[in-house]
């Protein structure tokens, strides 16, 4: 497998890539992961599907990139404008960059949620998606798990703040307001259902458990609870078996 850096630099942005392949030339489609609030591309859990996905077979390549904000982005402020934008471009971007008309999505937590959001804005561009933990209550997320109190009440007053969990991601108002006005959870997937699954750790600390799995039953979206596993899926084991379904989902196994 060879892993490669790229820019994707149009409509004005700039956005930092990463591919996993077996051979550039001989590209069948892609798996577009996205990361989760606070990560980047070099995503361990990225890598390791990865590994697992160009084994399985060798036409298949997955990209990874960083959201606004996140990994070596440039972008100082985070908007939630800035990240349907990103996706939009990405779309345009690899089907001409690479040769391929199929693209495949497998995203986690706040990723998840932006694909989600993606989908409901601009219709499914995706052959089959793949959700882990996805924060699908994303606002509520973020004012009782994320941000302290003493965040918000800086953000009251009109200032940006640092939040997030190992790496720090800069907010503003702007941001919050969208998130809350951009909630998922009333809206209907129902017609995309049978093109996604959710796998989402049963143990799963950040991410409420019971919100995601009544937001699959309301989509009749598949929906598969994983015993042990926590927000990150830190067992390699749990890992590997639910890499293991998703490939079997995508049909690229």
């Amino acid at each position: 497998m060879t892993e490669k850096y790229f820019d994707v630099n149009r409509d004005g942005h700039s956005i930092r890539c990463k591919v996993y392949c077996s051979d550039p030339k001989n590209i069948g489609w892609i798996v577009l992961f996205g990361h989760g609030f606070g990560g980047h591309k070099d995503n361990r859990a990225a890598e390791r599907f990865a590994r697992k996905a160009v084994a399985k077979n060798k036409k298949t390549a997955v990209v990874t990139f960083d959201w606004p904000c996140h990994g070596e982005d440039a972008r100082k402020n985070l908007l939630l404008s800035d990240c349907d934008s990103y996706l939009q471009t990405l779309l345009s971007d690899l089907k001409e960059r690479f040769g391929v008309d199929e693209i495949y999505a497998y995203a986690t937590s706040f990723g998840g949620y932006l694909i989600l959001k993606y989908i409901l804005e601009h219709g499914n561009p995706f052959v089959r998606i793949a959700l882990r933990c996805p924060a699908v209550n994303m606002y509520k997320l973020m004012i009782e798990t994320i941000m302290s109190k003493d965040d918000l009440e800086k953000m009251k007053r009109g200032k940006p703040v640092l939040v997030g969990f190992d790496r720090k991601v800069r907010i503003g108002k702007e941001f919050l307001e969208d998130l809350k006005a951009a909630d998922i959870t009333g809206e209907s997937f129902i017609d995309e259902s049978e093109s996604m699954i959710i796998f989402h750790g049963v143990k799963d600390e950040i991410v409420p458990f019971e919100e995601v799995r009544k937001f699959a039953d309301d989509n009749i979206i598949e929906f598969v609870p994983v015993e042990k596993a926590d927000h990150r899926f830190s067992d390699p084991g749990i890992m590997d078996a639910v890499i293991a379904e998703i490939l079997k989902f995508m049909e690229l196994d």
